[in-house]
Protein backbone atom coordinates (compact mmCIF):
# COMPACT_ATOMS: atom_id res chain seq x y z
CA UNK A 1 0.00 0.00 0.00
CA UNK A 2 1.26 3.50 -0.86
CA UNK A 3 2.43 5.35 2.26
CA UNK A 4 -0.20 8.11 1.77
CA UNK A 5 -3.02 5.55 1.77
CA UNK A 6 -1.52 3.81 4.80
CA UNK A 7 -1.37 7.14 6.64
CA UNK A 8 -5.01 7.90 5.78
CA UNK A 9 -6.06 4.40 6.82
CA UNK A 10 -4.27 4.67 10.17
CA UNK A 11 -5.81 8.07 10.89
CA UNK A 12 -9.32 6.84 10.06
CA UNK A 13 -8.91 3.73 12.21
CA UNK A 14 -7.72 5.94 15.08
CA UNK A 15 -10.81 8.15 14.65
CA UNK A 16 -13.13 5.13 14.73
CA UNK A 17 -11.56 3.83 17.92
CA UNK A 18 -11.52 7.25 19.55
CA UNK A 19 -15.21 7.74 18.73
CA UNK A 20 -16.18 4.32 20.11
CA UNK A 21 -14.14 4.91 23.28
CA UNK A 22 -15.37 8.44 23.90
CA UNK A 23 -18.98 8.68 22.67
CA UNK A 24 -21.76 6.43 24.02
CA UNK A 25 -24.31 4.91 21.63
CA UNK A 26 -22.99 5.61 18.13
CA UNK A 27 -23.97 4.36 14.66
CA UNK A 28 -22.47 4.42 11.17
CA UNK A 29 -24.35 5.77 8.15
CA UNK A 30 -24.27 3.44 5.15
CA UNK A 31 -25.43 5.22 2.00
CA UNK A 32 -24.25 2.32 -0.25
CA UNK A 33 -21.90 4.63 -2.17
CA UNK A 34 -18.13 4.33 -2.64
CA UNK A 35 -17.24 6.52 0.36
CA UNK A 36 -19.47 4.74 2.84
CA UNK A 37 -18.21 1.36 1.59
CA UNK A 38 -14.63 2.49 2.25
CA UNK A 39 -15.75 3.76 5.66
CA UNK A 40 -17.40 0.42 6.43
CA UNK A 41 -14.23 -1.41 5.37
CA UNK A 42 -12.16 0.77 7.70
CA UNK A 43 -14.59 0.06 10.54
CA UNK A 44 -14.07 -3.68 10.04
CA UNK A 45 -10.31 -3.10 10.26
CA UNK A 46 -10.62 -0.85 13.31
CA UNK A 47 -12.53 -3.49 15.27
CA UNK A 48 -10.86 -6.64 13.98
CA UNK A 49 -13.68 -7.77 11.71
CA UNK A 50 -16.72 -7.16 13.94
CA UNK A 51 -18.24 -3.68 14.09
CA UNK A 52 -19.49 -3.07 17.65
CA UNK A 53 -22.28 -0.62 16.73
CA UNK A 54 -25.17 -0.61 14.24
CA UNK A 55 -25.21 0.69 10.68
CA UNK A 56 -28.00 2.96 9.50
CA UNK A 57 -29.42 3.20 5.98
CA UNK A 58 -31.73 6.20 5.68
CA UNK A 59 -33.90 4.99 2.82
CA UNK A 60 -35.68 7.60 0.71
CA UNK A 61 -37.36 4.87 -1.35
CA UNK A 62 -35.82 6.45 -4.47
CA UNK A 63 -32.43 4.78 -4.74
CA UNK A 64 -31.37 2.96 -7.89
CA UNK A 65 -32.34 -0.71 -8.04
CA UNK A 66 -28.64 -1.59 -8.25
CA UNK A 67 -28.09 0.12 -4.89
CA UNK A 68 -30.85 -1.86 -3.19
CA UNK A 69 -29.50 -5.11 -4.64
CA UNK A 70 -26.02 -4.20 -3.34
CA UNK A 71 -27.41 -3.45 0.14
CA UNK A 72 -29.36 -6.69 0.38
CA UNK A 73 -26.40 -8.78 -0.79
CA UNK A 74 -23.76 -7.32 1.51
CA UNK A 75 -26.00 -6.91 4.54
CA UNK A 76 -26.13 -10.71 4.59
CA UNK A 77 -22.61 -11.44 3.36
CA UNK A 78 -20.97 -9.08 5.88
CA UNK A 79 -23.43 -9.99 8.68
CA UNK A 80 -24.28 -6.34 9.33
CA UNK A 81 -26.44 -5.04 12.16
CA UNK A 82 -28.38 -2.74 9.83
CA UNK A 83 -31.12 -0.32 10.83
CA UNK A 84 -33.31 0.64 7.86
CA UNK A 85 -34.96 4.00 8.35
CA UNK A 86 -37.61 5.64 6.19
CA UNK A 87 -38.10 9.29 5.25
CA UNK A 88 -41.16 11.57 5.50
CA UNK A 89 -43.12 12.50 2.36
CA UNK A 90 -42.15 15.56 0.35
CA UNK A 91 -45.18 17.50 1.61
CA UNK A 92 -43.64 17.65 5.09
CA UNK A 93 -40.40 19.25 3.86
CA UNK A 94 -39.64 22.99 3.79
CA UNK A 95 -41.40 24.29 0.65
CA UNK A 96 -39.01 27.24 0.38
CA UNK A 97 -36.22 24.90 -0.77
CA UNK A 98 -35.69 24.43 -4.51
CA UNK A 99 -37.09 21.12 -5.90
CA UNK A 100 -34.01 18.86 -5.83
CA UNK A 101 -32.80 20.18 -2.47
CA UNK A 102 -36.27 19.73 -1.03
CA UNK A 103 -36.28 16.12 -2.17
CA UNK A 104 -32.80 15.54 -0.70
CA UNK A 105 -33.89 17.12 2.61
CA UNK A 106 -36.21 14.16 3.23
CA UNK A 107 -33.06 12.26 4.18
CA UNK A 108 -32.23 14.81 6.89
CA UNK A 109 -35.64 14.39 8.49
CA UNK A 110 -35.42 10.61 8.26
CA UNK A 111 -32.05 10.65 10.01
CA UNK A 112 -33.33 13.05 12.66
CA UNK A 113 -36.14 10.59 13.48
CA UNK A 114 -33.71 7.67 13.75
CA UNK A 115 -31.37 9.61 16.04
CA UNK A 116 -34.29 10.58 18.26
CA UNK A 117 -35.84 7.11 18.39
CA UNK A 118 -32.57 5.25 18.96
CA UNK A 119 -31.08 7.99 21.17
CA UNK A 120 -27.81 8.00 19.23
CA UNK A 121 -25.24 10.35 20.74
CA UNK A 122 -22.97 10.16 17.69
CA UNK A 123 -23.33 9.40 13.99
CA UNK A 124 -20.39 8.41 11.78
CA UNK A 125 -20.67 9.77 8.22
CA UNK A 126 -18.46 9.39 5.15
CA UNK A 127 -18.18 12.99 3.96
CA UNK A 128 -14.95 14.45 2.56
CA UNK A 129 -13.71 18.04 2.51
CA UNK A 130 -12.80 17.96 -1.19
CA UNK A 131 -16.32 16.91 -2.18
CA UNK A 132 -18.12 20.22 -1.65
CA UNK A 133 -17.29 23.69 -0.32
CA UNK A 134 -19.54 23.60 2.75
CA UNK A 135 -18.16 20.23 3.81
CA UNK A 136 -14.69 21.78 3.77
CA UNK A 137 -15.76 23.75 6.87
CA UNK A 138 -16.43 20.59 8.89
CA UNK A 139 -14.50 19.11 11.80
CA UNK A 140 -13.68 15.42 12.29
CA UNK A 141 -15.76 15.49 15.49
CA UNK A 142 -18.52 18.00 14.78
CA UNK A 143 -21.01 19.02 17.50
CA UNK A 144 -24.69 19.62 16.70
CA UNK A 145 -27.50 20.88 18.89
CA UNK A 146 -30.24 18.64 20.19
CA UNK A 147 -32.23 18.94 16.92
CA UNK A 148 -29.21 18.16 14.74
CA UNK A 149 -28.61 21.72 13.57
CA UNK A 150 -25.03 22.67 12.70
CA UNK A 151 -23.72 26.16 13.52
CA UNK A 152 -21.16 26.69 10.75
CA UNK A 153 -19.72 29.80 12.40
CA UNK A 154 -19.26 28.19 15.83
CA UNK A 155 -17.03 25.16 15.36
CA UNK A 156 -14.35 24.11 17.85
CA UNK A 157 -10.66 24.30 16.89
CA UNK A 158 -9.33 20.83 16.19
CA UNK A 159 -6.30 18.89 15.12
CA UNK A 160 -7.17 15.40 13.84
CA UNK A 161 -5.85 13.66 16.98
CA UNK A 162 -6.87 16.29 19.56
CA UNK A 163 -10.64 16.48 20.04
CA UNK A 164 -12.98 17.75 22.72
CA UNK A 165 -15.70 15.43 24.02
CA UNK A 166 -16.77 17.47 27.06
CA UNK A 167 -20.14 18.48 25.67
CA UNK A 168 -23.50 18.73 27.47
CA UNK A 169 -25.85 15.76 27.17
CA UNK A 170 -27.99 17.74 24.72
CA UNK A 171 -25.17 17.91 22.15
CA UNK A 172 -25.10 15.40 19.30
CA UNK A 173 -21.81 14.64 17.51
CA UNK A 174 -21.10 13.80 13.87
CA UNK A 175 -17.90 11.85 13.26
CA UNK A 176 -16.12 12.08 9.89
CA UNK A 177 -13.31 9.50 9.46
CA UNK A 178 -12.85 10.29 5.75
CA UNK A 179 -12.74 14.07 6.02
CA UNK A 180 -9.13 14.36 4.82
CA UNK A 181 -9.46 11.85 1.96
CA UNK A 182 -9.91 12.83 -1.70
CA UNK A 183 -11.99 11.17 -4.40
CA UNK A 184 -8.75 9.84 -5.91
CA UNK A 185 -7.68 8.44 -2.52
CA UNK A 186 -11.01 6.64 -2.23
CA UNK A 187 -10.65 4.90 -5.59
CA UNK A 188 -7.01 4.01 -5.02
CA UNK A 189 -7.96 2.47 -1.66
CA UNK A 190 -10.87 0.58 -3.24
CA UNK A 191 -8.43 -0.84 -5.78
CA UNK A 192 -5.82 -1.69 -3.14
CA UNK A 193 -8.32 -3.42 -0.84
CA UNK A 194 -10.58 -4.85 -3.56
CA UNK A 195 -13.66 -3.27 -1.94
CA UNK A 196 -17.00 -4.00 -3.67
CA UNK A 197 -18.90 -1.02 -5.14
CA UNK A 198 -22.15 -0.57 -7.03
CA UNK A 199 -21.51 -1.04 -10.75
CA UNK A 200 -23.21 2.26 -11.60
CA UNK A 201 -19.78 3.84 -11.08
CA UNK A 202 -18.51 2.17 -14.27
CA UNK A 203 -19.17 3.55 -17.74
CA UNK A 204 -22.06 2.25 -19.81
CA UNK A 205 -22.80 3.81 -23.21
CA UNK A 206 -20.30 6.59 -22.53
CA UNK A 207 -21.64 7.67 -19.12
CA UNK A 208 -21.14 6.75 -15.48
CA UNK A 209 -22.07 8.00 -12.02
CA UNK A 210 -19.43 9.69 -9.89
CA UNK A 211 -21.79 10.27 -6.99
CA UNK A 212 -24.88 8.20 -6.10
CA UNK A 213 -28.12 9.54 -4.66
CA UNK A 214 -31.83 9.36 -5.44
CA UNK A 215 -32.64 8.24 -8.97
CA UNK A 216 -34.75 11.31 -9.77
CA UNK A 217 -32.13 13.93 -8.78
CA UNK A 218 -28.84 12.17 -9.63
CA UNK A 219 -27.51 11.81 -13.16
CA UNK A 220 -24.50 10.20 -14.89
CA UNK A 221 -21.66 12.20 -16.40
CA UNK A 222 -19.76 11.63 -19.64
CA UNK A 223 -17.02 9.06 -19.11
CA UNK A 224 -15.43 6.07 -20.82
CA UNK A 225 -13.99 4.64 -17.57
CA UNK A 226 -15.14 1.02 -17.31
CA UNK A 227 -12.76 -0.17 -14.58
CA UNK A 228 -11.23 1.12 -11.35
CA UNK A 229 -7.89 1.64 -13.10
CA UNK A 230 -9.58 3.74 -15.79
CA UNK A 231 -11.48 5.76 -13.15
CA UNK A 232 -8.21 6.51 -11.37
CA UNK A 233 -6.55 7.68 -14.59
CA UNK A 234 -9.61 9.77 -15.47
CA UNK A 235 -9.60 11.49 -12.07
CA UNK A 236 -5.94 12.46 -12.44
CA UNK A 237 -6.84 14.79 -15.32
CA UNK A 238 -10.54 15.56 -14.78
CA UNK A 239 -11.59 19.16 -14.05
CA UNK A 240 -15.26 18.24 -13.59
CA UNK A 241 -16.83 18.43 -10.13
CA UNK A 242 -17.55 15.11 -8.46
CA UNK A 243 -21.09 16.27 -7.72
CA UNK A 244 -21.77 17.63 -11.20
CA UNK A 245 -24.45 14.95 -11.62
CA UNK A 246 -26.33 16.05 -8.49
CA UNK A 247 -29.29 18.23 -9.45
CA UNK A 248 -29.38 20.19 -6.18
CA UNK A 249 -25.77 21.34 -6.68
CA UNK A 250 -27.00 23.35 -9.68
CA UNK A 251 -29.79 25.12 -7.79
CA UNK A 252 -29.42 28.15 -5.49
CA UNK A 253 -25.82 28.97 -4.60
CA UNK A 254 -26.26 28.59 -0.84
CA UNK A 255 -28.70 25.68 -0.88
CA UNK A 256 -26.15 23.04 0.18
CA UNK A 257 -25.10 25.13 3.18
CA UNK A 258 -28.76 25.57 4.14
CA UNK A 259 -29.23 21.80 4.05
CA UNK A 260 -26.01 21.09 5.96
CA UNK A 261 -26.89 23.57 8.71
CA UNK A 262 -30.14 21.65 9.24
CA UNK A 263 -28.38 18.31 9.55
CA UNK A 264 -27.93 17.04 5.98
CA UNK A 265 -25.10 14.56 5.49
Amino acid sequence: MHKNLKKLENESIYIFRQAYRSIPNIALLWSLGKDSNVMLWLAFKAFLGKIPFPLVHVDTGKKFKEMYAFRDKYEKEWKLNLIRGSCPPLEKIDPSLPPAARSAARKTEGLRDIIKNKKFKGIIAGIRRDEQGTRAKERIFSPRDVTGNWNIKNQPPEFWDQSNFNYPDSVHIRIHPLLGWTELDIWQYIKNENIPVVDLYFSKKGKRFRSLGDNDITFPVKSSAKSIDEIIEELKVSKTSERSGRAMDHEEENVFERLRSKGYM
